[in-house]
């Protein structure tokens, strides 16, 4: 997962709305958004290849979401674990999300270059084995994150958000304008490309909010609408290497009450 907006506690009908991007290389095998076989109340995508996901929900209304981290802050770590597995881990355990990233905190530094959300019904957290300032609880408001840390503005998070911020202003966010929002294929010039050290086709594919290139790029689409009633909407469009739909999925659920 390589781009995500998100607002938190600061809407009058849901407690967070997601709009994010998985970006991945177009080899690697992904099964598409669903309930998990082995934990039927786990709703995300699934990597394949290390059995972990880059964003997911639960029935009892736990969030999470990875993205790796990119620069010179982040160089390569020899076999290290997946960090896709992290976002399952706090999904089917029982930690708060404090909690569970306090404990992460000590076993980080094992993990290449990451960025982690961690959330429930009350409240929402960040962490990066890459940023001296966290993990921390976020305040209710509106953030973006991509590469690097948290709202760090890189030109393809911008342009994400502020169009994410039109989507809200309008009242309604609905799934069709918030997947529109995701969906900018224009590239960033090159004078305000971050210089992450990819190589420079790439750079500039990776610069626009939805990634085209041959080898890498954007797989899939994912919203996400929590109510604060519980009723939570969570939907994914996939696509192929040349940018072309190929399947969609769309799931609806309530969230447990408390103590169910």
């Amino acid at each position: 997962m390589c781009l995500l907006v998100f607002d938190w506690m600061n809407h009058p009908r849901y407690r967070l709305v997601v709009a994010a991007n998985r970006d991945e290389f177009h080899d690697r095998p992904a099964a598409p958004l669903g309930w998990w076989t082995g934990n039927d109340r786990m709703l995300a995508g699934r990597d394949l290849r290390a059995d972990g996901t880059w964003i997911g929900v639960t029935r009892n209304g736990r969030f999470g979401a990875v993205t790796n981290f990119r620069g010179v802050e982040a160089p390569p770590v020899a076999d290290a674990p997946s960090r896709g597995g992290l976002v399952p881990d706090y999904l089917a355990g029982e930690a708060t999300p404090g909690g569970f990233l306090e404990q992460l905190n000590g076993a980080a530094t094992a993990f290449a270059g990451f960025n982690l959300l961690a959330g429930d019904r009350e409240s929402l957290h960040y962490f990066s084995n890459r940023d001296s300032a966290s993990p921390r609880r976020l305040e209710p408001g509106t953030y973006g994150l991509s590469n690097h840390a948290l709202d760090t503005p890189w030109p393809r998070l911008v342009r994400a958000r502020e169009r994410f911020d039109d989507a809200l202003a309008g009242g309604e966010p609905g799934l069709d304008e918030l997947f529109e929002v995701l969906a900018d294929r224009e590239p960033a010039t090159g004078a305000t490309l971050p210089g992450s050290g990819l190589p420079a086709d790439l750079e500039r594919a990776m610069s626009a909010p939805f990634v085209l290139h041959e080898r890498y790029g954007t797989r899939c689409s994912t919203v996400l609408l929590a109510g604060h009633d519980g009723r939570t909407v969570a939907a994914e469009r996939r696509f192929d290497a040349a940018g072309n739909l190929t399947g969609a999925t769309r799931l609806e659920f309530t969230v447990d009450a408390p103590g169910a």
